[in-house]
């Protein structure tokens, strides 16, 4: 008798455990939801403070470019062929300063090359400045460099709300284009060394 009353006492408690254990499941399931709410309303947080911050440096990138007082620092440099090399976006780079414009393009972390800093710099004089918005409200912005060692047509795309940009060299008398891929920046907030030009 003793133990059958012993197995109707265990039975009662796995009954009232189960019962535990189904509120406990219930409130888990509401926890989680209320979790899985908290954290959608935390990414949309994020999310729309990322887009502030991207939205404010494509109003930098416009306003810069409209100075002409930027530097857009390449960190992919991609060549007539196709190649395409990750680069140091300090020592590559298409800088504008007034009607001062530098074109440096540095690929090589090994030699020293004619500039000191592993490729080479052209210096020249900004003319011909085209700068366009389109429909999608990217940034199309164009303009001649002439120098010593520099005779090109520079395009460079600014995509909208954004500092992401790539320029387009070709120079004026051979088909060796390149593109720089990168950040556009102002002038004064850019970190780039400049090589000895030509």
């Amino acid at each position: 008798m003793l133990i059958l009353v012993s197995v109707g006492v265990i039975g009662s408690a796995r009954d009232q455990n189960r019962d535990r254990n189904k509120e406990t499941r219930q409130e888990r399931i509401e926890r989680w939801k209320n979790d899985m709410e908290a954290f959608r309303q935390g990414r949309m947080k994020s999310l729309q403070a990322y887009e502030a911050a991207d939205s404010l440096q494509g109003a930098l990138a416009s306003a810069a470019l409209g100075n002409l007082s930027f530097v857009l620092e390449a960190d992919a440099v991609t060549f007539r062929r196709g190649t395409r090399l990750q680069v140091n976006s300090t020592t590559n780079f298409i800088s504008v300063s007034g009607n001062r414009a530098v074109v440096q393009v540095s690929p090589s972390y090994f030699h020293s090359g004619p500039n000191g800093v592993g490729g080479i710099t052209l210096e020249g004089t900004v003319s011909g400045v085209e700068m366009k918005t389109d429909r999608k409200g990217n940034i199309r912005y164009s303009m001649n460099v002439t120098g010593i060692g520099i005779s090109a047509r520079v395009d460079i795309s600014v995509t909208k709300d954004s500092d992401y940009a790539y320029a387009v060299v070709m120079p004026n008398f051979s088909s060796n284009s390149i593109r720089l891929d990168g950040r556009l920046v102002p002038y004064s907030q850019s970190r780039v060394v400049e090589g000895m030009s030509l």
